[in-house]
């Protein structure tokens, strides 16, 4: 994906992050479905993110997907991606910003590839980039990572929903 920027990468010890705690708060999902266990931001605009999740023989979908060969499905690979990017958003947003987002919400995808299995003891990378945005409306660029080798990518839209106050 550094192809596709101009911004440097900042180095690994120079990167903002989120740990498990900080992530716990920003989303709402919980397991089996909170698919990121840290995120740094890769580069100074904040518009970039790694996001990384420890696959172990223990994930609830591996009792059936598949119980003699398993295999995380690709659609967790996407879900792991959207929920990097909307970490990336909501926990980017500048002390000087008077929004509050109350979430991201996954809008579309498209330009999906999967190359490989994602297996227990695999660490899943997820490199998040946000390619444009108006308004609220972000479109990203994801690629999912293990050792280094593309596993998956895909396109896809979010939207970040504004917090009016209420309780």
């Amino acid at each position: 994906m550094a192809e596709i920027l101009d911004e440097p990468l900042l180095p690994p010890e120079e990167r903002p992050s989120l740990d498990i705690q900080d992530i716990m708060e920003l989303l709402p999902h919980r397991y089996p479905f909170l698919l990121v266990d840290r995120v740094e931001w890769s580069r100074a605009s904040k518009r970039s993110a790694i996001g990384y999740k420890g696959i172990t023989y223990n994930e609830e979908y591996f009792q059936g997907h598949f119980p003699k060969m398993p295999v995380m499905p690709g659609v967790l690979q996407i879900e792991a991606m959207a929920q990097t990017a909307g970490l990336m958003i909501l926990g980017s947003l500048d002390d000087g910003d008077d929004r509050t987002l109350k979430g991201v919400y996954f809008m579309s995808m498209d330009k999906t590839k999967f190359r490989k299995p994602v297996t227990p003891g695999c660490m899943l990378e997820m490199h998040v980039h946000v390619v444009k945005n108006r308004g609220l409306i972000y479109t990203f660029r994801g690629e999912c990572y293990v050792e280094g080798t593309k596993i998956s990518e895909a396109e896809f839209v979010a939207m970040g929903i504004e917090d009016d106050g209420a309780a």
